[in-house]
């Protein structure tokens, strides 16, 4: 197992500043039918967004809508479509189907944006919608806060088109077959899955139906859990946050692993043959040290945030590769793997991205690179994910306050912070941060003991506290 002790890189900037009050690390989040993730909102989002994709254009935009499986996706659905129609757009409805298709689906059909309505990993009631470029990539940052910028101006009304010229609204019947064609090409071509048993955990959302779709028509036996959505169950005790069931199932089947998505399935993680979590470091480490080996990742370089273990760094660093940290949010981490020419990147939460086959990150296609492996090494994966890399003992703590005050305002915590550093030198890490999709400080510590570090953490939090119920 690699111990090798590396000096840390520093951690890659946040993207450039931008003024966005809507629109956080991950499209504009929130519960569904209160401010923002109403119809009104994102009707007038439907027509910022047709505005600002037509633009040069002479033709009528074409933009393509997804959705997960939430109750709320119809009520948001129909109102950005609305939105673009009003502006003279084409609209594409895709139904539900995995953020990662959306962006798919984007390119493939020449169309000039994508909108995906989901909320990712959160509870049914709460929504959210994020947008893609023609590209297929998140929109950046600068380009979100036009679109915001347009909510509150009144050109849309006076732009909107009449007559003849007002957009509508279709159908998209075959997404999900051109979604799973998709997924079964990153698959190397001269294998199958033929005898692989496989569990597989749509957490009741939008790849309920692709993604067993997609491993037994490459052969896989499947035991598909977490497929029947009723609106109100997307992520209940399923899926990526809840892989718990999942895990009996394999041991139960004698399955080679288990893969569990999350609610739009841009996320997974995996379970080995023995019921053991192996979550997105493990996964980049097992990915990358193949890819170098190979010669084929990009600039010897694996991309990811300041979340991921100090293991997967020395792993990386012992290959004779690099590894660069960005901030939070699996955008930033496609950002800085597009600006240094790197293929390969994502988070320990399971945002996996390889940019050879996919533009955002893809759970399906994630766990295929995994079973490519598996099934090309002929080990299990508890092996294999046991010596590709040693984990350092990682806290993490969680607390919504009733303040969200700028990390330099608050001075107890931020007394705390330097002498917990100045402590762990460079055997350890402590990172404190504003959550992009949730009103949580998030605290995160690494070293080599662990009853140490979760006492630090705590007092962090309470430190955290003080500081707040101060202004409060």
């Amino acid at each position: 197992m690699p111990t090798k002790k590396t000096a840390r890189p520093q951690a890659e900037p946040a993207a450039p500043a931008a003024t966005r009050k809507l629109f956080g690390t991950d499209g504009i989040r929130g519960v569904a039918n209160v401010h923002p993730m109403t119809p009104e909102v994102a009707m007038r989002l439907g027509r910022a967004i047709a505005y600002v994709a037509r633009r040069g254009k002479t033709r009528p935009v074409r933009i393509v809508i997804g959705k997960d499986t939430r109750l709320s996706g119809y009520m948001l659905e129909t109102a950005l479509a609305s939105g673009i129609c009003a502006m003279g757009g084409r609209v594409m409805l895709s139904g539900p189907i995995p953020t990662p298709a959306v962006a798919y689906l984007t390119t493939s059909m020449r169309a000039d944006a994508g909108v995906v309505i989901s909320a990712s990993h959160n509870p049914y009631g709460d929504n959210g919608i994020k947008v893609f470029g023609p590209d297929g990539f998140k929109l950046p940052d600068i380009e979100e806060a036009a679109i915001e910028a347009l909510l509150e101006d009144p050109q849309l009304e006076r732009l909107a088109p009449i007559g003849s010229d007002v957009g509508r609204a279709e159908r998209l019947e075959d997404s999900r077959g051109r979604y799973v064609v998709y997924c079964k090409r990153t698959f190397p071509a001269d294998r199958t899955l033929d005898g692989v048993r496989v569990v597989v955990d749509a957490a009741h959302g939008a790849a309920y139906r692709v993604a067993p779709a997609v491993f037994g028509e490459l052969g896989a036996d499947v035991t598909a859990i977490g497929c029947k959505p009723n609106g109100r169950n997307i992520n209940l005790d399923a899926g990526a946050l809840h892989p718990e069931r999942m895990a009996r199932e394999v041991v139960k089947t004698g399955a080679v692993l288990g893969i569990a998505l999350d609610g739009d399935a841009d996320r997974v993680i995996v379970v080995d043959e023995k019921g053991r979590v192996v979550d997105g470091d493990v996964i980049m480490a097992l990915c990358a040290t193949r890819m170098l080996r190979a010669g084929t990742l990009g600039k010897k370089t694996l991309v990811t945030t300041v979340m991921s273990n100090l293991g997967l760094e020395r792993a990386i660093t012992a290959a004779g590769g690099k590894l660069l940290r960005t901030a939070v949010g699996d955008r930033y981490v496609v950002e800085a793997m597009r600006a240094r020419g790197c293929n390969f990147g994502g988070e320990q939460s399971g945002h996996l991205v390889f940019l050879e086959h996919a533009s955002t990150g893809d759970g399906i296609v994630a766990a295929l690179q995994v079973l490519a492996i598996v099934t090309s090494e002929e080990r299990p994966l508890s092996e294999l994910a046991a010596e590709v890399m040693e984990r350092v003992p990682q806290v993490l703590e969680s607390v919504t306050l009733a303040a969200r005050l700028p990390l330099d305002q608050m001075p107890q915590l931020s007394k705390l912070s330097r002498d917990v550093e100045k402590k762990l030198g460079k055997s350890g890490r402590l990172l404190v941060r504003w959550s992009g999709t949730e009103p949580k400080l998030r605290v995160m510590l690494e070293g080599e003991d662990e009853a140490r570090i979760a006492g630090w953490a705590k007092q962090l939090i309470e430190a955290a506290k003080l500081d707040v119920a101060k202004v409060a």
